[in-house]
């Protein structure tokens, strides 16, 4: 068996706002909750290999881990898979972005599976991700939500 999951969130927010905060991958530590920091190992094209470091978890352990994300402004999707898979056989991740009246919806698809050995299953991840994904997307929404306030043209005065 393995893990999937699809989580979706509609940010106030123009495409091109939406799209250059989530794909500013120097700044995730800003943007998301879990992230201590982010070291760019290598770009080539528009793929970039990195190393991601979290917040120690409540155990005191500080998980890391090397990804690599490639996006594709054409198509307004980025693929992404962890190199360093630590305790996932495969992780495999899908951000699709989409235009909509409300502003833009991002969605984020997530395939993968827990090795043999690993400390939690398939469902037991799948469930994780599933609750951490809604906590950090809604958190972005926020902050890109606050950014794209502080973009908007002031009204005119009336006169």
């Amino acid at each position: 068996m393995a893990g999937h999951t699809q989580n979706e969130i509609t940010i106030a927010a123009p495409f091109d706002l939406v799209w250059d905060m989530t794909n500013d991958l120097e700044n995730w530590p800003r943007l998301f909750s879990e992230y201590a920091s982010v070291e760019v190992l290598e770009r080539e094209g528009r793929r970039t290999t990195f190393r991601l470091t979290m917040h120690p978890d409540e155990n005191g352990t500080v998980w890391s881990w090397v990804s690599e994300r490639e996006p594709d402004p054409s198509s307004r999707t980025v693929r992404a898979r962890r190199v360093e898979t630590g305790p996932f056989a495969h992780m495999n991740i899908h951000w699709a972005y989409e235009q909509v009246p409300e502003g833009t919806r991002m969605v984020w698809t997530q395939d993968f599976a827990m090795k043999p050995e690993a400390p939690v299953d398939d469902d037991w991840m799948t469930d994780n991700i599933n609750k951490n994904s809604k906590v950090q997307m809604a958190l972005i929404r926020d902050k890109i939500e606050k950014a794209a306030a502080g973009h908007r043209p002031a009204p005119a005065a009336a006169g």
